[in-house]
């Protein structure tokens, strides 16, 4: 019994070749793609409709959780907990809490950047599905991939891999899981 199938992979030499493909998947009406490269290609995100903000918002919101956390925790360090008047100074005088918050938050956000990329990329996963593609370890030195999962909607194994060859693709292949 075969394993189930994890995606189709057209194989293209050329990374202008790669991104007008990635064009036309996404016009064709797929949306469950991914494109490697050895290299990055100008454009190739937006064409197969990559959107990253979940990372950016994750970063936001981190940043702002270490900036009140930081103005909160000088707040009660030094009006709640244990408050001194030194010279009829205000308990609560905000310009001295600057360094802590933005020091708090760029530490809390920077955390949040790089535990949010890593979570929402899956990742450490060191094993994928796509290692198995015909020719794939050359993703890395000179050839540029364009895959379409299976848990696409529009996904149809012999449609799918007809629209992928009429493209103008080096190699198609069959991935499994």
């Amino acid at each position: 019994m075969s394993q189930p199938i994890y995606a189709i992979v057209a194989e293209f030499e050329d990374p202008d070749d790669l991104l007008e493909a990635a064009e036309r998947v996404y016009a064709e009406g797929y949306r469950k793609v991914e494109a490697y490269s050895p290299f990055p290609v100008h454009g190739l995100a937006e064409a197969i409709g990559c959107d990253d903000s979940k990372v950016r918002w994750t970063c936001f919101l981190a940043g702002v959780t270490g900036a009140v956390v930081g103005m909160g925790m000088e707040v009660f360090c030094l009006a709640i907990d244990y408050p001194l008047n030194i010279g009829g100074r205000p308990l609560i005088s905000w310009p001295q809490f600057i360094p802590v918050a933005y020091e708090l938050t760029i530490l809390c956000a920077s955390f949040g950047a790089a535990l949010g990329m890593l979570g929402f990329n899956g990742l450490p996963r060191p094993h994928h599905p796509i290692f198995n593609a015909k020719n794939f370890e050359r993703a890395s030195q000179d050839r540029f991939f364009i895959g379409v999962e299976a848990v696409d909607p529009k996904f149809d194994l012999e449609a799918t891999d007809a629209f992928l060859r009429s493209l103008g693709a080096a190699e198609v292949s069959v991935v499994e899981e």
